[in-house]
């Protein structure tokens, strides 16, 4: 899996994901465990990850959108 960024808004997150599925990915939400154990107050970002073999077709999508962001 390869880590493409991180953010603590809910609404880019989302954003973000419905992009990457859009673009022929398969996004995974890594830390969203600990997002809801802290209430919800954004502390901790959530990480968006994509298998290794779509790492490059996900960031083109993302910099094609504005949305690049690397960890």
């Amino acid at each position: 899996m390869r880590v493409l960024l991180a953010t603590v808004d809910p609404v880019r997150l989302s954003f973000l994901l419905a992009l990457l599925r859009d673009g022929g990915c398969t996004p995974v939400v890594l830390d969203a465990a600990i997002s809801a154990v802290e209430g919800g107050i954004g502390i901790f970002p959530r990480r968006i990850a994509v298998p290794e073999e779509q790492a490059a077709q996900a960031l083109r999508v993302l910099r094609e959108a504005g949305e690049a962001d690397p960890c």
